[in-house]
């Protein structure tokens, strides 16, 4: 885990009122806890610029956001799409058991009994359960990230995660 790395949290979507804000899309949950992250890192294709507090509210079905610097709407619009990233320092320490699933992504995935499935790539999360995407060159299995059954560990250090898993499955 890299304390520099940038965290996806989120991305703009569209232009809010007349005075600059802008509507945007967050990932954390609950989904306002995109503003106790900050400074944001903006970026488009075309531009890169780091705003500290920005602060924003739920409007109507998503948030609303104000971009400190950016007054007005024609200076907003150039940052519809823009990815909202911060570093992965800002973010609080997981408690015992709990991971961000950043922290996973690029981890080995090892069986009970030492046989390697892959690395993680992704994950996603079902309803029931958060879910493993595992590669393994053209393989790719799914597994669920369930401690106890399937999960045996998860060691940072090693950088791996021990499966109970059938690797044919």
């Amino acid at each position: 885990m890299t304390e520099d790395r940038q965290i996806l949290l989120g991305r703009i979507v569209g232009l809010y009122g007349v005075q600059g804000w802008v509507r945007l899309e967050s990932w954390t949950e609950p989904r306002m806890q995109i503003f106790r992250y900050q400074p944001w890192l903006l970026k488009t294709a075309s531009a890169e610029k780091e705003f500290h507090g920005s602060r924003g509210r739920e409007q109507g079905k998503g948030l609303v956001a104000e971009l400190p610097g950016i007054a007005d709407r024609d200076e907003a619009a150039s940052w519809i799409g823009a990815e909202i990233r911060v570093l992965r320092s800002v973010l609080p320490r997981p408690r015992k058991d709990e991971y961000y699933w950043v922290d996973l992504e690029g981890l080995a995935v090892v069986t009970v009994d030492g046989t390697v499935l892959g690395t993680v790539s992704h994950l996603i999360a079902t309803g029931a359960n958060d879910v493993l995407f595992v590669r393994d060159g053209e393989k790719e299995r799914l597994i669920p990230f369930v401690t106890g059954p399937f999960v045996k560990d998860v060691d940072f250090d090693a950088r791996r995660i021990v499966v109970d898993w059938d690797p044919d499955f």
